[in-house]
């Protein structure tokens, strides 16, 4: 457990400034906008998604309710 936090700890600004540059060598300057679209797009997707199995299950929830009431 304590492993976790000391590994935690060690990553500082040098650390990741390059991180940063790394990704830049590997994507280039042009593919990473892209690369960040894509995943806003995703998670878009995502939370959208999320929130329609919520409203299904009020919706049944709701019609299961009135069935037991009646």
């Amino acid at each position: 457990m304590t492993h976790l936090f000391i590994v935690a700890g060690m990553i500082g600004p040098w650390q990741i400034v390059l991180i940063v540059i790394i990704v830049l060598l590997l994507f280039g300057g042009k593919k990473i906008p892209e690369l960040m679209r894509g995943l806003g797009q995703g998670m878009k997707e995502f939370k959208n998604a999320t929130k329609e199995d919520k409203k299904e299950e009020e919706i049944k929830s709701e019609k299961e309710n009135s069935d037991s009431n009646s």
